[in-house]
């Protein structure tokens, strides 16, 4: 005896299900892609701080900007506290951010005469390194970096 092959019909509960998961992976990927965008704003604004800062010659800002272990690493190569040393490191004028990657929890900001690399922490964007330079083929060459 011949039996046709069956006909598969998603009933209307199964096809609000369907929908209902379709829709939350959809909001789901949305939502990542907003959390990087915002991570990158926030990024950027904490290498512009930093900028206006140095160019301000506002060490005190300067030093809040940096890390913990940054400025640690500052003050512990100078035996001096961050505020008396910052203005002696090789820090360029960087100028305006051009771009900003994020990856998690980690960002590089690319300005117009430096590169800065930040990680971010409870309490906002820090700066992790300045004053970086590529080097093809070698990791950035960097004046102020945490260890």
């Amino acid at each position: 005896m011949y039996l046709p092959e069956r006909e598969t019909r998603v009933s209307g509960r199964g096809r609000r299900i369907t929908r209902g998961l379709s829709l939350c992976a959809l909001v789901l990927a949305l939502a990542a892609c907003g959390g990087t965008s915002e991570r990158e704003v926030a990024a950027s604004a904490a290498a512009t701080a930093f900028e206006t800062a140095l160019s301000g010659g506002d060490r005190a800002a300067l030093c809040a900007a940096l890390a913990p272990g940054t400025r640690s690493e500052v003050e512990d190569a100078a035996k001096k506290p961050c505020a008396d040393t910052i203005g002696a490191q090789d820090l360029p004028a960087g100028g305006k951010v051009r771009s900003v990657d994020v990856h998690g929890r980690q960002a590089r900001a690319v300005l117009a005469s430096d590169t800065l690399f930040l990680s971010q922490f409870r309490d906002g964007w820090k700066i992790i390194a300045a004053g970086c330079r590529p080097r093809p083929g070698l990791p950035y060459k960097c004046s102020v970096k945490g260890s």
